[in-house]
């Protein structure tokens, strides 16, 4: 598979990435054995830059790909985690519901600080049971994950210190490139402004149907040298289901504008002899700012599925036919599960 270099870094990642949320059981229970049947089937499918979070299933994503990565080559793969949670135990069968099915009996604390940030790495190495973690995200800052008067708080507390920490782990050669691993595009232009990242793994807001990153923030990248990894590319579904009853937009039943547009884009799709979810999964990496597609699934079924519909690769005529029906996203709601 062919890669593409991270920012103005020498690290270089598959076009295709493979995202672990599901592994941790978002939503439904992933058993340890279907988990590492999906690995696999990434691996198989050329794959070899794998994103987890202590977040998904709270510590039992990270302890599965680090299982899974150990027995792999160490100079093959990329991985990346995530920042800005600090697990602690609690007994069991207290854990809150976060989506998770069968999680580890964890809660998850937020902590932007520089000892935070730091106590966080070495508690993903734990986990991982790895010595090396590629790139490290900042993970769910912002006001769509804290409200406004909460994330004040915590942006001045990752600009006062946690940025100073990833700076000093980069440097130091223990990770090679840090950046926001977020759902929105305002909390990435406050910490852009305020100082340099190589990365953004931007879930929803670079694709098919939702560019709300393309007026401001991908200029800025193009400024800065910062690439995007862009997950979410079906938009919690819907461009992967088509326009059916009962459809997801941004982690919420989608709206009747919503439904009327992806309609009219499955026609598109289909004059054109393909499945909508094609262009969906392809439209990303018509940039060379984005670095990667992330997707992410539970089945291995599912990842063979979704990696075949990236070849052959579709030719760019087809793409401006979309543009009109795009929107910009309203903001989640306070029930949205961000991951």
């Amino acid at each position: 598979m062919k890669t593409r270099r991270i920012g103005r870094t020498d690290l270089a990642v598959t076009e295709v990435s493979f995202g672990a949320a599901a592994l941790g059981g978002l939503y439904r229970a992933c058993p340890r054995e279907q988990a590492m049947e999906t690995l696999e089937a990434a691996w198989d499918s050329g794959i070899r830059y794998f994103d987890v979070a202590p977040w998904y299933g709270l510590g039992l994503a990270e302890r599965r790909m680090g299982d899974f990565l150990r027995d792999k080559p160490e100079s093959e793969w990329v991985l990346s985690t995530k920042v800005g949670r600090l697990l602690r135990p609690v007994p069991t069968g207290t854990v809150p519901d976060y989506s998770y099915v069968d999680p580890l009996s964890f809660d998850a604390d937020y902590d932007y600080s520089y000892d935070g940030i730091m106590r966080s790495v070495e508690f993903s190495y734990a986990r991982l049971g790895l010595n090396r973690i590629d790139i490290l995200y900042v993970h769910d800052i912002g006001g769509y994950t804290h409200g406004a008067t909460k994330n004040a708080v915590y942006l001045r507390q990752f600009l006062d210190g946690g940025i100073k920490a990833l700076e000093e782990l980069k440097a130091s050669g223990t990770i090679k490139a840090f950046g926001l691993g977020v759902n929105e595009v305002p909390v990435c232009l406050d910490v852009m402004r305020n100082a340099d990242i190589d990365c953004i793994l931007m879930a929803g807001r670079y694709t098919l149907l939702d560019r709300s990153a393309v007026d401001e923030l991908l200029p800025l990248c193009r400024e800065k040298g910062t690439s995007l990894v862009v997950g979410g590319v079906f938009n919690s579904g819907i461009l992967a289901t088509g326009a059916v009853p009962g459809s997801n937009f941004d982690y919420m039943p989608a709206t009747p504008d919503v439904l009327a547009k992806v309609a009219a884009m499955e026609e598109i799709a289909g004059k054109h002899g393909v499945a909508l979810a094609a262009p969906a999964l392809q439209f990303p990496l018509r940039d060379p700012l984005v670095s990667s597609v992330l997707i992410g699934t539970a089945k291995a079924s599912s990842l063979t599925r979704n990696m075949e519909l990236f070849s052959p690769r579709l030719p760019d005529s087809i793409f401006p036919e979309f543009d009109h029906l795009t929107l910009v996203a309203p903001p989640l709601g306070d029930e949205a599960v961000r991951v």
